[in-house]
């Protein structure tokens, strides 16, 4: 997603005049090896009929590299040289990197002088793998940069369906009086994926789905959902609002893990037409790490008192998909009776963020006919196609934002220190108490919806999964 970003950017001409970008790894590469790199990404990744040659030109020409190794003194004070003359105002560093890298290499530009004032910051999620390790790499990170120089990276924030549901809340005055424990009965936030560990299963194992996708993805929709107005659209109110939320959240540990959550690990099965394998054999070997989770979460403040959020997340799942589905609470007293009362259905709000990004409204009307047996009801979509809405404007990545944001140094769309600390801290509680009372697993068939037991989770309340 880096390279056609900024591919995206030189095109529109959004990138400032006179910007360089400087390419660095431990790889012996030069500059021509570095430019046919980038070059070969983009025709790779960029459609045939969005490519053009002298924008592909102009971000060649801002392009350089130079070979470096945060642990060799040499090639660091090497590296800053070559960073100090390039530069012609502010610098931004983006680490593209494994989590344990952080520290070592914020330190290792500091000790060489490269990160004074004028100087940015862009860290990749996961920030660490508990919070003993979040705080660490935090800690390290911030003994070079300043928190407001820190520009904590988790690319959802940057979908174009996240910046809807912000403008859907506090744009319309229609959703905002409804939106509490008054009026909505459950929330269930989906961020399903089709695909397995794809030879990330190393890395995977060590993490799991709860540290891979909840503790970042999911907790960051359920903040934006759950959160209050802020009084200002800017990093600092937004952030604050966000942090409230993730301090509300009861904790899920060894008292009521067993009840509030499900865990599971995807067996060999069929996903999209094929057959695929099970996650231990794509492994290589038996393993007691999650690849599907869910919980019951709840907010316990004065907005949210008494509504479940249902979190869920998985690999090898039906479908690629990103969804929050709010349910209203059912009318008080139904005027209707025969089969209308049958057919009355609570009313629904769903926002989907990929594959496709829309809105629908859930709302009951009379079916057509005579209604000589009674009225019939149906219930119907309000439905707002974005593609359709503006078909005219192309689907951008999620990083051509971020890296303008980062350019300019506005961070409302980037996590705060104390936001990553609290999620960590809520999510070890989940993690410890499966390991205090023994939860393993529970095996699902590939291209189904998680084990069963998620289902009675939602059935305990008299849910259901939007499916």
């Amino acid at each position: 997603m880096l390279l056609p970003s900024l591919y995206s950017l030189q095109a529109e001409k959004l990138l400032p005049d006179g910007m360089r970008i400087l390419g660095t790894a431990r790889s012996d590469l030069d500059r021509d090896a570095f430019v046919q790199l980038v070059a070969d990404s983009i025709h790779e990744r960029i459609p045939a009929n969005e490519r053009d040659d002298v924008a592909l030109r102009g971000l060649i020409e801002r392009l350089d590299f130079f070979s470096a190794s945060a642990d060799n003194v040499v090639s660091m004070q090497g590296l800053s040289g070559k960073i100090a003359s390039l530069r012609n105002g502010d610098v931004l560093y983006h680490m593209s990197t494994a989590p344990k890298f952080y520290g070592p290499a914020c330190q290792a530009l500091a000790a060489h002088g490269a990160t004074g004032p004028g100087t940015r910051v862009m860290l990749e999620k996961p920030i660490g793998k508990d919070l003993a390790s979040a705080i660490a790499i935090n800690d390290a990170v911030a003994a070079a940069f300043d928190e407001e120089r820190i520009f904590r990276t988790d690319h959802y924030l940057g979908k174009e369906g996240v910046q809807n549901l912000i403008a859907l809340r506090f744009g319309n005055s229609l959703f905002e009086p409804l939106w509490s424990a008054r009026h909505i009965e459950q929330v269930q936030i989906t961020v399903g994926e089709t695909v397995g560990v794809e030879g990330r299963g190393d890395y995977y194992d060590e993490s799991g789905a709860l540290r891979d996708m909840l503790q970042n993805h999911l907790l960051q929709l359920l903040c934006l959902v759950a959160m209050e107005p802020p009084a200002r659209f800017d990093p600092t109110a937004v952030r604050n609002e966000k942090i409230k939320v993730l301090r509300s959240l009861r904790a899920i540990d060894r008292s009521n893990a067993g009840t509030e959550s499900v865990i599971g690990q995807y067996t060999a099965g069929a996903s999209e037409g094929k057959v695929v394998p099970g996650y231990a054999e794509e492994l290589g070997r038996t393993s007691r790490t999650e690849t599907f989770v869910a919980l019951r979460a709840h907010v316990d403040n004065w907005r949210w008192s008494g509504v479940p959020f249902y979190l869920r997340t998985g690999k090898r799942l039906p479908s690629r998909s990103t969804e929050i589905y709010l349910q209203f609470r059912k009318v008080p007293y139904s005027i209707f009776g025969g089969p209308a009362a049958t057919d009355m259905q609570p009313n629904g709000l769903l926002i989907r963020l990929q594959p496709e990004e829309r809105i629908e409204l859930d709302l009951m009307s009379k079916t057509p006919g005579l209604d000589r047996a009674g009225l019939r009801l149906s219930q119907v979509a309000l439905d707002l196609d974005l593609h359709e809405e503006f078909a005219s404007a192309r689907k951008r990545i999620a990083y051509e934002r971020l890296y303008l944001d980062a350019i300019e140094g506005n961070g409302t769309l980037f996590v705060r220190r104390d936001e990553t600390e609290a999620a960590w801290q809520w999510v070890d509680a989940i993690a410890d108490g499966w390991h205090d009372i023994g939860m393993a697993p529970k095996p699902y068939p590939a291209g189904t919806w998680g084990p069963s037991a998620t289902v009675s989770l939602v059935d305990r309340l008299g849910h259901s999964w939007r499916e």
